[in-house]
């Protein structure tokens, strides 16, 4: 047996020399289709939206991830990841050994999950999960993905959810032949010197006039320089930069190791001291962008490109950028800046599945900060499809496995949501927090979830990582959610020591 083909166990073995006869053997019934999935590290975004709506789909899932144990823990396996193949067979007869997941079931373990929420939401059912292969993979190496999945069978669609691995999952989903965002796209929106690059080109004289539909945004473009890989920041003390201005790691996530610096010498030093952590990193140098910041949350399929909604950002002061609050903006998102930034995504390619862009409202301007090709994170998505009233994570699915959007998806339009983050503010152990809890008064539900355990022990970040716990204040009168959110800080305390 091929040691690389891990659904072999799966189909009836059928030699003729072994059952006497030389007639042919019926085919197996064909299984579920099936969905491999690319991901790196657990997310809420798969474990409480992707894979509970591939179980709705009825699709079986093949999850390629470099954490393999990690993810068992996180979906309650006891079993090593890649489980034996009399164990797959067995779940799949729905003959699951103890304590372990019948295939189509969620999974079951012996105690709480290590980022499980406590208290009264913990006692919340599981999410249904689909029938589930962990599958370990190199998964930033699209060859290595592409034979990984060749290996398990032909693919019905090829996903991530994943920052870091959208340019995989696209060329994977291409040499398959099946629906997929433009790797191109998927490159251009993760490599932030070449997304300012390709809106550069984008202007009034460029030849796609798809390219250039609002001149507003394509005349002014945001300037950026880059310090390639293994460049000496030394060579960065002349740069003649717009000061104060932006460092970031070229194709960075969350923050991390994003700074504002002042003049040309602390330029130098903060890209030392990044290049100290992300050792020949590529970095870019962007002109800092003033004013209120947005999001825009778009799902297309192609062909139709639909306006999920919009978040208002609050960020802690400079010199980082952590976000600290969300509020999603009334229905429909406010003009003209909209449609600029569609115009910005058509540029860059975007069309294709969920996106997450982020850019700051200039005047009637809206300057792009960047362009995350996956769905919102930090919970957003879950808040976002519960408030909107639509399968959110099944269209997002089904769009890859080549089915058309609805042109009207049918979208409450009243909900409101504060997203509130708490943020350590210093490097310690967590001495005391709440418990995980939810609530509903006067219209307004608070759903509140640790982020990090009593007694945990970590470093200042300046990133999402110092988030403590989320607080997700949902309803549909703005004035009511704000002050319970006031409230429910006010009579709660978080001690590091």
């Amino acid at each position: 047996m091929n040691e690389n083909d891990l659904d072999a166990a799966s189909r009836p073995f059928s030699s003729p020399a072994l059952h006497g006869s030389s007639a042919a053997q019926p085919a197996p019934a064909p299984g579920p289709p099936r969905l491999h999935l690319l991901a790196l590290n657990p997310t809420d975004s798969v474990t409480e939206g992707f894979l509970p709506a591939a179980a709705r789909l009825g699709l079986a899932v093949t999850l390629l991830t470099d954490q393999p144990d990690a993810h068992a823990r996180a979906y309650g396996l006891r079993d090593d990841a890649q489980r034996g193949a009399a164990r797959r067979e067995e779940a799949r007869r729905g003959e699951a050994q103890p304590g372990e997941a019948r295939r189509g079931e969620a999974p079951r373990s012996d105690g709480p999950q290590a980022d499980a929420p406590r208290g009264d939401a913990a006692d919340a059912p599981p999410p249904p999960f689909p029938a589930l292969d962990i599958v370990p993979c190199d998964v930033r190496d699209f060859a290595e993905v592409i034979s990984r999945i060749a290996a398990d069978g032909r693919p019905h669609a090829v996903f991530t959810n994943s920052d870091h691995l959208q340019t995989q999952a696209a060329l994977a989903a291409a040499y398959f032949g099946l629906p997929g965002k433009d790797w191109r796209a998927a490159l251009r929106t993760k490599n932030k010197a070449e997304l300012r690059r390709a809106l550069a080109a984008a202007g009034p004289d460029a030849a796609d006039t798809a390219w250039s539909a609002d001149t507003a945004w394509s005349a002014d473009p945001v300037w950026s320089a880059e310090l390639a890989t293994g460049q000496d920041p030394a060579t960065l003390a002349g740069l003649d930069a717009p000061y104060p201005c932006v460092v970031k790691p070229r194709e960075g996530v969350a923050s991390e190791d994003v700074v504002l610096v002042g003049d040309a010498d602390e330029l130098v030093r903060r890209c030392r001291e990044i290049r100290a952590r992300r050792p020949g990193a590529a970095l870019v140098i962007e002109e800092f962008l003033e004013g209120e910041l947005r999001t825009l949350e778009t799902l297309g399929d192609g062909r139709t490109l639909h306006v999920l909604g919009a978040f208002r950002t609050e960020l802690s002061p400079p010199p980082h950028f952590i976000e600290e609050r969300l509020h999603l903006l009334p229905a429909p998102p406010p003009q003209p800046h909209t449609d600029q930034v569609l115009a910005q995504l058509r540029a860059l390619g975007v069309g294709f599945g969920v996106c997450h862009t982020e850019y700051v409202v200039q005047g009637d301007r809206a300057r792009l900060i960047e362009v995350n090709y996956r769905a919102i994170g930090d919970q957003c998505d879950l808040v976002l499809a519960e408030l909107l009233g639509i399968p959110l994570f099944e269209y997002i699915l089904r769009t890859h496995l080549g089915e058309p959007l609805p042109d009207d998806l049918g979208a409450r339009t009243d909900g409101r949501v504060r997203m509130e983050y708490v943020m350590a503010d210093r490097a310690g152990r967590l001495a005391s927090a709440p418990p995980a809890s939810v609530t509903e008064r006067d219209g307004v539900r608070l759903d509140y979830r640790p982020l990090r355990g009593i007694g945990e022990e970590h470093p200042l970040h300046h990133t999402n990582r110092d988030f403590l716990g989320v607080l997700r204040a949902t309803g549909t009168d703005q004035e009511r959610i704000d002050a319970a959110v006031a409230e429910f800080l006010a009579a709660h305390r978080w001690e590091i020591v």
